[in-house]
């Protein structure tokens, strides 16, 4: 199979939207959908009035219109602006979920991806993070109806995705096990998706989408190669510098003087060892230099997987003042990005921008009442009677530790499903008139940045980056 050299990171939630994926694919390489809370983006998108139409023109291609109408009658507001922010939120999702619930995870996995690929041949992926688990079966079964050419999952190892591809390419439905805290040795909890229960007539069969694994180490990419359900296509190697969630490091946990995590030779990968394994791979984490494609290549990669520049190009989704602000510091040399051990819900550090106006000053952080209202990021836990609860360490620390939760847990974590929102313009605004405010996780590595914007300047296209990338497409750029 012959596979596109630069991936474009899947990132945040709607910074990687359709219009960006759009964009990288037709220059030839992958572009990739963030598949993080399309549902919520989606029916915030049409309260807005849907500027554009698009999610309306991909809800119309939905293979069975009386679930779109659906969705259109509940949440589309044809008098919204891009600045109503009062929104209804939909039913968060639960192990046994609704068949509403199950209807807008498909449809808005479906939109994003048809969108993306809309009028060319080139190649749409889509990120998953195996840490979302609950609307991951729902949100797969979405893309693949929508065509989509690859899915690329990381945070955590996960084994059962391969297989699930297999049975929704076969027309059958599907599950994976949920993590659940507190469960007895040798118990399971599963998360099942019909396609029936959503689809009047669904398919007989599916395109399979070729499987990407994101991971830290040589051992994960063996451990998925060898245990995987179905098929693994293709590895990416995502080191510690890389946008977003990042990998602990391996052994005990050791804090820099600025309070980040120390990583060590444990936490390099062995390209040489990769290259034995017989899977095409990419790297990725600060290969953004003009000479990074070539580099990894010549050590038997495939290619590498660029997120931050891609992140601030003009067809990203994050607002344009953000984009503006972040570029102009990275141009003075005055963006830091910090790597936080505990300011994500899911345990795994993460990277933040220390930027005024986003959560990642503590004072604004301070400011937010702690509630989880999205939901994304619960953990699933056992209580005491046998019933199946749901606890985030972002939500208010009493009650957190009143589920049961280590009172050590929740002294740093942000509300990521908020924050991400308000990135990209989809801020949630309360009764008291607080809106939330956004939080960026690009990348540590910002010298390629730099580089970038003294060539072209901060208003720079996705092409833009392709070309800088690959020197074999020439100096020449499309901005305007």
């Amino acid at each position: 199979m012959e596979h596109p050299r630069i991936i474009q990171g899947g990132m945040g939630v709607g910074v990687s939207d359709w219009r960006l994926a759009r964009a990288v694919a037709l220059e030839g390489e992958m572009g990739v959908v963030s598949g993080t809370a399309l549902d919520i983006l989606l029916t915030r998108r049409l309260q807005q009035g849907d500027p554009g139409g698009h999610m309306r023109r991909g809800l119309a291609a939905f293979p069975d219109q009386e679930v779109a109408q659906r969705i259109l009658a509940r949440y589309y507001r044809e008098e919204g602006t891009p600045d109503f922010h009062r929104f209804e939120n939909p039913p968060m999702i639960t192990v046994e979920p609704s068949r509403e619930v199950e209807e807008l995870l498909v449809a808005a996995n479906f939109v994003e991806v048809y969108l993306a690929k809309e009028g060319h041949s080139g190649a749409v992926g889509v990120n998953f993070l195996e840490k979302i688990q609950l609307p991951n079966p729902a949100a797969i079964y979405g893309v693949m109806l929508a065509g989509v050419d690859y899915v690329l999952m990381g945070a955590g190892i996960p084994l059962e995705i391969p297989g699930l591809l297999d049975a929704y390419a076969r027309g059958e439905a599907g599950s994976i096990t949920l993590a659940l805290e507190g469960a007895e040795k040798g118990e399971t909890l599963l998360r099942h998706f019909d396609p029936a229960r959503v689809l009047s007539s669904p398919p007989a069969q599916l395109k399979r989408p070729a499987f990407l694994s994101i991971v830290s180490s040589n051992v994960l990419a063996q451990t998925m190669v060898s245990r995987a359900s179905g098929k693994v296509d293709g590895i990416i190697v995502e080191d510690h510098t890389a946008g977003g969630h990042n990998a602990p490091p391996r052994g005990p946990l050791h804090l820099t003087d600025q309070g980040e995590p120390v990583y060590g030779p444990k936490d390099q990968v062995d390209t040489l060892r990769m290259t034995k394994m017989d899977v095409p791979f990419w790297m990725a984490g600060s290969c953004s230099d003009e000479n990074s494609l070539e580099r990894s290549e010549k050590a038997g990669a495939w290619g590498i997987q660029v997120g931050t520049l891609f992140a601030f190009c003009r067809e990203s989704g994050f607002l344009p003042e953000l984009k503006k602000k972040f570029l102009q510091a990275v141009e003075a040399g005055k963006m830091r990005v910090f790597t936080h051990p505990g300011a994500s819900p899911t345990g795994y550090p993460i990277k933040m921008a220390l930027m005024e106006g986003t959560i990642a000053e503590e004072a604004l952080f301070a400011q937010r009442k702690r509630v989880c209202n999205l939901g994304l990021l619960r953990h699933l836990y056992k209580k005491e009677d046998g019933v199946i609860g749901y606890r985030c360490p972002a939500e208010s620390p009493e009650l957190f530790i009143r589920k049961g939760g280590d009172p050590e847990t929740p002294q740093d974590a942000r509300c990521l499903c908020n924050a991400l929102m308000a990135a990209v313009g989809a801020a949630m605004e309360y009764a008291g008139g607080y809106l939330e405010k956004p939080l960026l996780v690009p990348g540590e590595y910002l010298d390629s940045l730099r580089v970038l914007i003294r060539k072209i300047g901060l208003d720079y296209t996705a092409a833009d980056v392709i070309r800088f990338l690959d020197s074999s497409r020439g100096e020449e750029t499309c901005s305007s």
